[in-house]
C-alpha cells in the first residue's frame, strides 16, 4: 500500500464529519508542525500551512459528509477500488488531504489551505482571510481523473417552514416507507437518473389518494439526493407495497395535519432534478434538490432544498422561482449559505495543468463541474491568484456507495508532483 493510501487510512479513523472535525484539525496541525511547517488556524477552523517562499498553494477541505455508519469507517479494497462498509468513505476530500500529507513528508515548499465545513455550505472558505502569498492555487476537490476543472456551479440552500395544526383522521394508520435507494451527490449526480426517495413517496401518496398525513421524516443531507423517506398516514383505502414503496399497518390512530393533502401535493409537484443543461460542457446548468422534509409534534413542517447553477443570474432565477413555489404553499422561506459560481476561464496556469495531465494520462479535458468548489469563493478574496482544480476518480460521493479508484489516486499524485515542479 502506498504512503498516500496509508495516510488516507489514518484519516478515516479520525472522526471528521462536518461541524465535528476538531480531532482531525488537531491531528493535521501537529502533523505539519512536526515536519517543520508554520501553521495558523482561524476562528472558522480553517488551517493555513506554509514553508519557504512557495508560488503554489494547494487547497482542499477536511470535513466529510457522514452517511450510514460514518464516522465509524471500516474500509476495504476490491479490484483496486476502495469503499467503506455501510457508510460514506470520505475520499471527498480526504484523499486530497492524504496527498498534502505526503507533500509535507517530502518537505516541499508549498502553501496548504485546508478549509472547514465545506460540505455544509463552504462555511470555512467564506471566512478565509490568511495572507496567502502564492500566485497559483490548485484545488484538489475534483472527482474525475484527467480532467482540469476551470469553473463550477454556484449554489444556495432554501429552508422553508409552515405552522400546521392537527385534526382527527380517518381510516387505518400506515407507515409508508421508501428506504435504501442509491442516493448520491446533489450536484454531480443530479443528472444520473438516481431516484429521490421523497419524490417516490410523494407520487405514491398522490396516486393512492392519501390526504391524511400524520408525519413525515425524509432525506438525509441538504447536498445529498434523498435515499430514505418515511410517512405516517391515515387511509380509508387499503394500501399495498409497490415498487420501492413498502407499507405496514400500525395499531394506532394519530391525528393528521389539517392541510396534509396540500403538503403531499407540494411534494409531488416540486420540480426536483435538472432544470437546464449546458450542452457545450455536457453538464447541468441549473438544478434543484428537494433534500429534507420533517414534521414535529407541534405540527410544524420544515423543508430544505439546495439549488445550483453555473451562473449567478441562473442561480438567482432558480432561487427566486423556488421561493415563490414555497410561498404558494404557505411556507415562509429563508435563503441560506449562498455561494458564487466560478466562471470558466482558461489561463496559462490551466494550460500548464492540462499539459501535465496529458503527460501522465495521455489525455486531458478542460471542463466545469455542477457542484460547489471553493475556488469560486476564494477567487473573490484573492484576485491576484490563478486557479485550477483536479482530483482522482471518486464515484457516488455523499452516499454509502462512495468509492475511489486507487490507481487514479497514484497517477493524479504524479500529475501533482509535475505541476509543483513546473510552477
Amino acid at each position: 500500500m502506498s504512503a498516500i493510501i496509508e495516510h488516507f487510512q489514518t484519516i478515516t479513523q479520525i472522526p471528521h464529519c462536518s461541524k465535528a472535525a476538531d480531532k482531525l484539525l488537531d491531528f493535521l496541525v501537529e502533523f505539519a508542525k512536526r515536519r517543520g511547517y508554520s501553521v495558523e488556524v482561524d476562528e472558522a477552523k480553517n488551517i493555513y500551512i506554509h514553508k519557504g517562499t512557495p508560488t503554489l498553494c494547494l487547497q482542499a477541505h477536511y470535513d466529510m459528509v457522514c452517511m450510514g455508519k460514518a464516522p465509524a469507517l471500516e474500509t476495504y479494497i476490491k479490484e483496486g477500488i476502495m469503499r467503506a462498509k455501510d457508510s460514506s468513505l470520505g475520499a471527498d476530500n480526504g484523499m486530497a488531504i492524504a496527498m498534502m500529507m505526503q507533500n509535507m513528508d517530502e518537505g516541499l515548499d508549498l502553501e496548504f489551505l485546508l478549509t472547514a465545513d465545506e460540505e455544509i455550505g463552504l462555511i470555512g472558505a467564506n471566512k478565509v482571510a490568511f495572507n496567502l502569498k502564492a500566485a497559483y492555487m490548485l484545488n484538489l476537490d475534483s472527482e474525475d481523473e484527467a480532467e482540469v476543472y476551470i469553473g463550477c456551479a454556484g449554489g444556495a440552500d432554501l429552508v422553508a417552514f409552515k405552522k400546521e395544526s392537527f385534526v382527527e383522521g380517518k381510516g387505518i394508520c400506515y407507515e409508508v416507507a421508501v428506504k435504501g435507494l442509491k442516493g448520491g451527490h446533489s450536484g454531480v449526480d443530479i443528472d444520473k437518473g438516481i431516484p429521490s426517495a421523497i419524490k417516490v413517496l410523494g407520487r405514491y401518496l398522490v396516486e393512492n389518494g392519501i390526504t391524511g398525513l400524520a408525519s413525515i421524516y425524509a432525506g438525509e443531507r441538504r447536498n445529498s439526493i434523498p435515499a430514505n423517506a418515511v410517512a405516517i398516514v391515515r387511509s380509508e383505502k387499503v394500501l399495498e407495497d409497490e415498487g420501492d414503496v413498502t407499507v405496514r399497518v400500525l395499531k394506532k390512530s394519530p391525528q393528521v395535519l389539517k392541510e396534509g393533502e396540500k403538503v403531499i401535493n407540494f411534494i409531488n409537484l416540486f420540480q426536483h432534478g435538472v432544470l437546464g443543461m449546458n450542452e457545450e460542457l455536457g453538464i447541468p446548468s441549473i438544478s434543484i434538490n428537494l433534500a429534507i422534509i420533517t414534521t414535529d409534534e407541534k405540527g410544524g413542517v420544515r423543508v430544505e432544498a439546495s439549488a445550483r447553477a453555473m451562473s449567478m443570474e441562473a442561480l438567482q432565477y432558480v432561487t427566486s422561482s423556488t421561493q415563490k413555489f414555497f410561498e404558494h404553499y404557505d411556507f415562509s422561506v429563508e435563503v441560506q449559505d449562498k455561494y458564487p459560481a466560478w466562471k470558466p476561464e482558461i489561463s496559462d496556469f490551466t494550460k500548464l495543468v492540462g499539459k501535465e495531465m496529458k503527460a501522465v494520462f495521455g489525455r486531458s479535458k478542460m471542463t466545469a463541474i455542477h457542484a460547489g468548489l471553493e475556488c469560486g469563493v476564494i477567487a473573490q478574496k484573492y484576485p491576484h491568484m490563478k486557479f485550477a482544480s483536479i482530483g482522482p476518480t471518486i464515484r457516488y460521493p455523499h452516499s454509502t456507495r462512495e468509492e475511489v479508484d486507487l490507481e487514479s489516486v497514484e497517477r493524479t499524485y504524479e500529475v501533482l508532483l509535475r505541476i509543483i515542479g513546473k510552477v
